[in-house]
């Protein structure tokens, strides 16, 4: 097959998923969400494409592929030489666009957007080197892999200089990280258990199964009521015992000192963190609980909605998280992604990435296995997070073994999702779509 040589159109799909029909998914902040993502192909001059996404939750995906609509002008008709050749470089001019660049910066929809297209151009960029996403990153030079990140706003973390002297510095031993991945998969929680609004046995029955499979992490969504959080956590604790790890996750829904009195009365189940105990955007806030639950052992972890890496600098700097979980879609695709990852490394804070929503698992994989190759030096208090469903809908899904990641192996990062889903959850013209407005289960979005 010839390789492309320039991108020769865009094409951007709505996918939405009746996720709230079963209540998969549901939180505090989130009580019926419809797992959807907006989805990227990227048409080249050859029969290779890049495929990327962003996910969402619903109605909101519209607002989202206009805005990817409106970068078109920025990406067909690149040659791709002048892209990866300089791809930090073309990260910026995707953000730093003049009049695209008043929505954000660098932030809400418009980010989402920059996220799908970038996550596309990488998956293109590993596919014509035939390599998944985390092999092209690994076998970077240092110099390299900093060149695509864009380190405006972040040089007093973290320097272009000091992330290359890192990279440098965790040279010694890649090969031996590399193959204990492949040998032993990376460490996965699973939050299938506990979406807020499954009934008790549903909490027991699935708990038992992912035991049964070799899951040894856990993590239960909290924050509706207090004694009813409770009353869940003794009934994992039941199931799963206190030998394995288990996380509790609020989703933004408390004040700050309502965060430390709630934690607090969980705490003789021993949470590992305590993750968005209220708004992402707080860093005081955040940083306020961490040291309000010290006396606990409790940990916070946040991250899923900090928008850009400046952001993550803050929380960093501040002490205002001690798990840094970053999301494929919510910051600006692979690049930024990279840069939140080494400053984490420098911090000395974990990365464990919040996955589970629509590609998300499969995204994320490649970035924790880069992490810990080329980034990072031990196992311990990494994991990336997993919900089982929908995975049955991409070309290359995740796979887990005995509660771990298996190391992907196919070409590409997303890679792609299946055409028969496209037919069918094609918002709103797909099968599935269609049947259930004519049968009265959903109505159109007006």
């Amino acid at each position: 097959m010839s390789l492309p040589t320039k991108i020769t159109d865009l094409i951007v799909k709505d996918i939405r998923f009746p996720t709230s029909l079963e209540k998969d998914g549901s939180d505090a902040m989130h009580t019926a969400p419809d797992y959807s993502c907006a989805y990227v192909i990227l048409k080249t001059d050859s029969k290779l494409q890049g495929n990327g996404n962003t996910f969402l939750n619903g109605r909101g995906t519209q607002i989202v592929c206009c805005a990817i609509e409106a970068f078109r002008k920025l990406v067909v008709g690149q040659k791709l030489a002048d892209i990866f050749g300089n791809f930090g470089k073309y990260w910026q001019s995707l953000c730093s666009e003049d009049q695209i660049r008043w929505l954000g910066p660098e932030k809400g929809v418009t980010h989402l957007a920059t996220a799908a297209i970038i996550n596309a151009l990488w998956d293109l960029w590993a596919k014509m080197e035939e390599k998944p996403l985390w092999k092209l990153l690994v076998d970077m030079e240092p110099e390299e892999l900093v060149s695509v990140i864009d380190f405006r706003y972040m040089d007093d973390a973290l320097t272009k200089a000091e992330a290359i002297e890192l990279l440098k510095s965790r040279k010694a031993g890649k090969a031996e990280r590399e193959a204990e991945l492949k040998s032993k998969g990376f460490p996965a929680y699973t939050t299938s258990c506990g979406w807020l609004f499954y009934p008790d046995d549903k909490i027991r029955k699935l708990a038992s199964e992912a035991i049964s499979k070799g899951m040894e992490r856990f993590k239960m969504k909290v924050g509706a009521d207090v004694e009813d959080d409770i009353r869940r956590a003794k009934i994992f604790r039941e199931t799963i015992g206190y030998d394995r790890l288990w996380m509790v996750d609020a989703n933004q829904k408390w004040e700050v000192q309502e965060s430390i009195d709630w934690m607090k009365k969980l705490a003789p189940y021993k949470p590992l963190w305590i993750e968005e105990p209220t708004n992402p955007d707080d860093v005081m806030g955040h940083a306020a609980i961490a040291e309000g639950l010290k006396s606990t052992g409790i940990a916070v972890a946040t991250g899923e909605h900090c928008h850009n890496r400046v952001m993550f600098k803050q929380f960093l700097k501040a002490n205002a998280m001690q798990y840094c979980q970053i999301d494929a879609c919510r910051l600006g695709g692979v690049n930024e992604c990279l840069a939140v990852i080494l400053m984490a490394a420098k911090y000395n804070i974990p990365v464990c990435p919040h996955a589970g929503g629509v590609g998300l698992c499969e995204l994320v994989q490649h970035l924790s296995i880069f992490d810990f190759i080329s980034a990072g030096c031990s196992l311990e208090n990494r994991m990336i997070e997993f919900a089982d469903h929908l995975h049955e809908h991409m070309e290359a899904p995740v796979a887990i073994k005995n509660g771990n990641y298996v190391v992907p192996t196919v070409p590409g990062y997303l890679v792609g999702i299946k055409e028969g889903t496209i037919k069918q959850f094609e918002y709103p013209c797909g099968s599935e779509w269609q049947r259930m407005f004519a049968d009265g289960t959903f109505e159109p979005d007006v």
